[in-house]
């Protein structure tokens, strides 16, 4: 069960490592440095924004970093802005091209299925069936009619070319 050792020195050894990492441990879980406890609690996440300084009696103690959370502020609302902008660019492009055919899909699919899960929570057994039948049946009635709807609107591209020529 237990790992066979060669010789006493070799576990005693061992036994001081063991010790040395549990009062390591202990130090961490007791704050007694309380930046290098935090550091260890939050993966160095806290390290940016905590310094240690030593006061007049000659204690050490942590104190925040006002400037480097400042900066994080600033830079975090600076990206913000400027997601934002390039958020309602793309937006714009994308309403020029096949975003708007996309957002259409979209708003179409999201009323079907909220008049689906509404009929579906009724008491009424016909609007329960209502509900599935559009659940499995609006995909497939969508899908022919924006078939049709591609087919119509070639067909009179065509038409229109054929009286240009």
């Amino acid at each position: 069960m237990g790992r066979k050792y060669e010789s006493l020195e070799e576990l005693r050894r061992k036994k001081k490592l063991l010790k040395q990492e549990i009062e390591g441990m202990e130090d961490l879980l007791t704050f007694k440095n309380t930046k290098e406890s935090l550091s260890a609690f939050t993966n160095g996440l806290t390290d940016q924004y905590l310094q240690e300084k030593v006061d007049e009696d000659g204690h050490g103690k942590v104190v925040l970093k006002k400037d480097a959370i400042a900066k994080q502020i600033s830079s975090e609302i600076k990206d913000a802005l400027i997601n934002k902008h390039t958020a309602m660019s793309i937006a714009n492009t994308a309403f020029k091209s096949d975003a708007f055919d996309t957002l259409i899909k979209l708003g179409v699919t999201a009323i079907v299925g909220n008049y689906a899960r509404k009929n579906l929570k009724s008491s009424n057994w016909k609007k329960k069936v209502l509900g599935v039948a559009l659940i499995y049946l609006a995909p497939i009635a969508l899908r022919f009619v924006r078939k049709k709807l591609e087919n119509y609107q070639k067909n009179k591209s065509v038409s229109s070319m054929e009286q240009l020529i």
